[in-house]
């Protein structure tokens, strides 16, 4: 075996302890690819997957009836955790027939330099990874798409498509699902940590919708009030502390991107009854107060876009929501690079950095920060 590169291990019990490690190139199997990684986003979702790192309900049990969680995606249990990011690759090593050194491909990926694959159903437009521990969780992280095949691929977009690609996805289903369901009777609509990249999608997303909709409150810290309202996203833009300022007998509905408790239990107690539905998409803020008490107003519900996406592909057929999905991508890609500007990091101690700062809260919410490995 030699070395090949870098990966950053993660404690599984305490996710601000990472390590820096060298990879090692072992052997591939039959079956197997090894990818380089050209570039991932570093994201607040990504501090979600942290989070949920170890087995949360999320998934359901794998084949031997244990629960999963994320880290079941790139280390095997008893191993420290591997970060998902998602990203591009280029392939360096295949023995895989359908799969070239030197194909590229768009998808899920460790936190590392390197990684291999074990491809299954590979084809024209891409492969489906079949290692063991990953064919019971959800297929829409096991998909690695070739760019070539993308068809809303432009390669002025290509940054933008991890820092915003899956954010955008899950965004688009919320409001999907707000849609589906009569916006649960609400008449507006809170959407905590309003310059999240996930909120961002909701919002765009809520605003293209033709006809009578709810209003769109983006609720942030006061510090972002003024540069998030010049972004045109939300109707309105408010900070947390002003949540008090809104009429508490107007229908409304919340979604909470980052799991602030506080935020949470300001917005429950301040509209009771009239809070139609409270929606919690991601834990960014991972050490805030998780706010467990009761809370007046409804049962707070888990938002979980691989479930959304596999009704709405039972619902439609693959092809017409994979076309939704282009056409809606397009559409903000149009608007993207004025929302957010790319920050590059180069090499294994700025991946390292970046995992930190993202952490600790000390990014620039209109940055997009891209590792090039």
């Amino acid at each position: 075996m030699s070395r090949a590169g870098w990966a950053i291990d993660i404690d599984r019990d305490d996710i601000t302890r990472a390590d820096l490690v060298e990879g090692v190139a072992a052997p591939l199997a039959p079956g197997q690819v090894r990818v380089h990684l050209d570039s991932y986003a570093m994201t607040a979702n990504n501090i979600t997957y942290a989070v949920f790192g170890k087995p949360a309900g999320l998934f359901g049990p794998d084949k031997n009836g244990r629960d999963q969680g994320y880290w079941d995606f790139f280390a095997e249990r008893g191993e420290p955790g591997r970060l998902p990011v998602w990203g591009f690759a280029t392939v360096t090593e295949s023995a895989v027939d359908g799969v070239a050194v030197g194909d590229r491909y768009y998808g899920y990926y460790p936190m590392a330099s390197d990684a291999v694959l074990t491809v299954g159903k590979a084809g024209p437009g891409g492969f489906t990874d079949v290692t063991p521990r990953r064919t019971t969780l959800p297929p829409i992280y096991n998909n690695y798409q070739r760019i070539e095949a993308l068809a809303d691929y432009r390669a002025a977009d290509h940054n933008y498509w991890p820092v915003f690609r899956p954010l955008f996805l899950t965004g688009w289903l919320i409001a999907d699902q707000f849609e589906d369901d009569g916006d649960y009777g609400a008449e507006q609509i809170l959407i905590a940590s309003a310059s999240s990249k996930t909120a961002i999608g909701l919002g765009f997303s809520i605003a293209q919708r033709a006809g009578h909709r709810p209003e769109t409150i983006g609720l942030t810290s006061k510090a972002n009030v003024a540069s998030l309202a010049e972004q045109g996203i939300y109707d309105r833009v408010i900070a947390y502390d002003d949540i008090m300022t809104l009429n508490p007998g107007t229908p409304s509905a919340l979604v909470d991107m980052a799991g602030n408790g506080a935020v949470t239990r300001a917005v429950h107690s301040h509209f009771g009854h009239n809070l139609k539905a409270s929606i919690i998409v991601g834990k960014s803020h991972w050490d805030a107060d998780a706010g467990e008490a009761p809370l007046p107003g409804p049962e707070r519900q888990g938002f979980f876009a691989p479930g959304r996406s596999q009704k709405r592909i039972a619902d439609w057929g693959g092809a017409a929501f994979g076309q939704k999905i282009a056409e809606a991508w397009l559409g903000f890609m149009d608007v993207a690079p004025r929302l957010t500007a790319i920050d590059k990091r180069q090499g294994s101690e700025a991946a390292l950095a970046a995992y930190h700062d993202m952490l600790a809260g000390r990014t620039d919410p209109k940055a997009g920060i891209v590792v090039e490995p």
